[in-house]
């Protein structure tokens, strides 16, 4: 919604207000929160949501949700399955609140490389199945060329 209140939950710690201004971003009306684990994260969203005063939030991005449990282990340590649980556990929860609000949610997330596939696309995104089987619209955004000026690289 044009005028609406906007939250940007930066889990990679990348955004660049500078950046954003020149995108069109109306960066002092921007709620930011740069948390330091997936759990912290998603519980900063479930609160924003839960407030019923944000129109839109976003998650950039769901690879950066990394479970408390793996930033307090051991390097090394096998986690395996943390972050798909977390993030099930999240959607279980928000669904019916971003509903109930009319809130939208864009988690940004990245391909990743399933290894040994033969068949079919070796393709993954992180986070488990949850994710796909919650949202509502999934947008694949890929780089098909180099946009150009003449012979200069612009985009």
């Amino acid at each position: 919604r044009n005028g609406g209140i906007a939250a940007f939950i930066d889990a990679e710690h990348a955004l660049d207000p500078e950046y954003a201004k020149r995108l069109g971003v109306d960066t002092d009306a921007l709620l930011v929160s740069q948390p330091d684990t997936g759990e912290q994260a998603l519980e900063i969203m479930d609160m924003l949501i839960g407030s019923g005063s944000i129109d839109i939030v976003v998650i950039d991005s769901v690879a950066a949700l990394v479970p408390r449990a793996e930033i307090e282990g051991e390097m090394g340590d096998s986690h395996v399955g943390l972050q798909a649980r977390l993030m099930s556990q999240a959607l279980r929860k928000i669904t019916g609140r971003l509903s109930q609000t009319k809130t939208t949610a864009i988690f940004i997330n990245q391909l990743r490389e399933k290894i040994g596939v033969f068949f079919g696309s070796p393709e993954t995104t992180t986070g488990g199945k949850a994710l796909k089987f919650y949202a509502s619209v999934r947008i694949d955004v890929r780089r098909i060329e180099t946009l150009k000026e003449g012979v200069n690289p612009v985009g």
